[in-house]
């Protein structure tokens, strides 16, 4: 949707990413629609004019599933059912289907099935259309009202009962945490489908699934690593993403305890995405909102290997961006920020420039190890990082 706040380009990019999270949750994309309006119309999202026209196309095309890329009401979601004639679901139910199937641990499951409980409990009421249903009032009420109100009791005693067995899994991974000593941790975080999950297996020699879909990592992996002799705990989370559900964030609490408690993150970027600035800004937001914006950071841009670098000729008077500039430009450019920010340029997929990331993880793992252990700081002066 083409808004005063959201441009064509911003909203085609969107839809992009809303095809590419329908093919990992396995559906075949074959049209997006746009629409130019200046809010949401209440009763079918979109305008009238629109919504005829994805019908005709669906009922053309004998199409049975409609996504939508922002979260629709529950009487949205009833009334374009209804002029659409096929099963519609939003970006939210999209995303917690792309989480179910990818959550392996019981810890994960459980985190998932509260957040769809939360998500489907507002919803009921028009799974049962196809149910006996009267307007309400006393002594009016159908079957389905009935039915209702059951399974309105059933999800909310399963939401009590899953957020109970959250809780005993948080102080589960709390003492686990506590349980790991001092070590110094460090948390890659980043948009999903950056390459975190593939710089994790480079930097700690492990072979963690990495897959181009997103979501492909959902449960931390923590791994000890050692640069030099300089030992530090290096943990793998869960990508984020444009308009992450609420209820996501909230049953993925202690997943995201990890950023919280990290002394070090690495915000891993996907340089070869054109709207990596944007997915910055989504990354930044919610460190934000879990209250770790200011910790000590590395930026570190990946996938130069799928950057198309060119060189100019002198009379080339093409301006200048980003498919044409080299490498050494681009650590002039703001990407490489000043003095006080550390940013490095790598391909974890075919290792260019790991070793200089090597060497600014292990000086800046080294700098929070100085201050919090002083006296142990002679052990650490002779060292390089190992090549």
């Amino acid at each position: 949707m083409i808004t005063p706040e959201i441009s064509e380009g911003n909203a085609r990019d969107y839809l992009d990413e809303l095809a590419f999270l329908a093919e990992t949750a396995g559906a075949e994309p074959v049209k997006s629609f746009l629409q130019r309006v200046d809010h949401a119309n209440p009763r079918t999202f979109v305008n009238k004019g629109k919504i005829e026209e994805i019908a005709s196309f669906i009922a053309a095309g004998d199409i049975t599933l409609a996504i939508f890329d922002d979260e629709l009401t529950p009487s949205q979601m009833r009334n374009i059912e209804q002029e659409l004639n096929c099963r519609v679901i939003d970006r939210t139910n999209l995303i917690l289907d792309i989480f179910a199937s990818r959550a392996r641990t019981s810890h994960a499951r459980t985190q998932v099935e509260l957040a769809q409980y939360q998500y489907l409990l507002p919803r009921l009421t028009g799974m049962w259309t196809h149910l006996e249903r009267q307007r309400g009032g006393i002594g009016l009420r159908g079957p389905g009202e009935t039915e209702i109100e059951t399974d309105r009791r059933i999800i909310r005693d399963k939401i009590s009962k899953l957020k109970e067995q959250l809780k005993k899994i948080d102080t589960q991974m709390s003492t686990q945490r506590k349980g790991r000593g001092k070590m110094i941790r460090v948390a890659l975080v980043g948009y999903t489908n950056v390459g975190k999950s593939t710089l994790m297996n480079q930097i700690s020699k492990s072979d963690l699934f990495a897959e181009n879909k997103l979501f492909a990592t959902l449960d931390t992996t923590v791994r000890k690593v050692v640069i030099g002799n300089l030992p530090f705990l290096l943990s793998d989370t869960v990508g984020f993403i444009r308009k992450l559900p609420h209820d996501l964030v909230e049953s993925f609490k202690s997943t995201l305890d990890e950023v919280r408690e990290a002394d070090l993150l690495m915000h891993v970027v996907d340089i070869s995405h054109p709207g990596f600035e944007e997915q910055m800004a989504v990354v930044n937001t919610t460190l934000k909102d879990l209250g770790s914006l200011n910790k000590p950071t590395i930026v570190v841009f990946n996938k130069v290997d799928l950057f198309s670098f060119t060189e100019k000729d002198e009379d080339d008077l093409t301006p200048v961006m980003k498919n044409n500039l080299s490498l050494d430009d681009l650590r002039r450019t703001w990407m490489a920020g000043g003095k006080e920010q550390n940013t490095v340029f790598i391909s974890a997929k075919t290792r260019d420039n790991m070793e200089e990331l090597r060497k600014m993880l292990y000086e800046e793992v080294r700098k929070i190890h100085v201050k919090r252990y002083p006296y142990n700081d002679f052990l650490y002066v002779s060292e390089e990082p190992a090549t």
